[in-house]
């Protein structure tokens, strides 16, 4: 049997372990993928053979398809941008219609920066406490979404909105709350008890929001 103070001494180290996470520091100046072997087994490209390009990524020049939802995002991760792999960062285009909406969510993984492009964005995040914080940004401010609090953006000008996102984590994670609690396989009952809807009601929802 495993004495108390063992217990006490695992929970506080596992607390202690999970609270400090984070990207590891980098080995090397970069580390290039090479894309001929699986990403399961990371091995960088000889550095003789890395160049500019390596280094630049201009798959967020124009806006996502926003008109069909109202919104848009285009996440650039090390998938997509090879140059930023073992950086310990990663960021994301956001493209909002007028009254478009980034649903309430949140990334498990990363603090989050939000620099408003173009337009006006209603934008905020809720503590562990419930307090709301949240203004409209304007053109050329800035707002920051600690690591693993609820946060959500909608487009309040009269015009289509860009903010770029930029996250401390190659890996930053995403949570959709919508789509978390009512299109994945949680039971219906608990639904109807934890929000006072009805089974009519959690079925249109999990129509809308489960993958199709």
């Amino acid at each position: 049997m495993i004495p108390s103070q063992m217990i006490v001494f695992l929970f506080i180290f596992l607390q202690s372990y999970t609270s400090l996470a984070y990207d590891p520091d980098p080995v090397n100046d970069y580390c290039i993928p090479r894309t001929e072997f699986s990403s399961i087994f990371l091995s960088c490209k000889n550095t003789s053979l890395v160049t500019v390009d390596d280094f630049i990524y201009s798959g967020i020049k124009d806006p996502g398809n926003f008109k069909h939802t109202g919104f848009s995002s285009i996440p650039v991760s090390s998938t997509v941008f090879p140059g930023l792999n073992t950086l310990g960062m990663s960021f994301v285009r956001a493209d909002f219609d007028v009254d478009g909406v980034n649903v309430p969510h949140f990334h498990p993984r990363a603090t989050e920066t939000a620099f408003v492009l173009e337009g006006k964005i209603y934008s905020g995040f809720v503590d562990s406490g419930n307090r709301v914080f949240a203004k409209v940004l304007e053109k050329g401010e800035v707002m920051v979404f600690p690591k693993g609090l609820v946060h959500f953006q909608m487009n309040v000008g009269d015009s289509p909105a860009t903010i770029l996102g930029s996250f401390n984590s190659q890996n930053p994670g995403l949570v959709k709350i919508p789509s978390a609690v009512f299109g994945t396989g949680i039971k219906e009952e608990l639904l109807m008890k934890a929000f006072g809807l009805n089974d009519k009601e959690i079925a249109k929802l999990r129509k809308k929001f489960v993958p199709q």
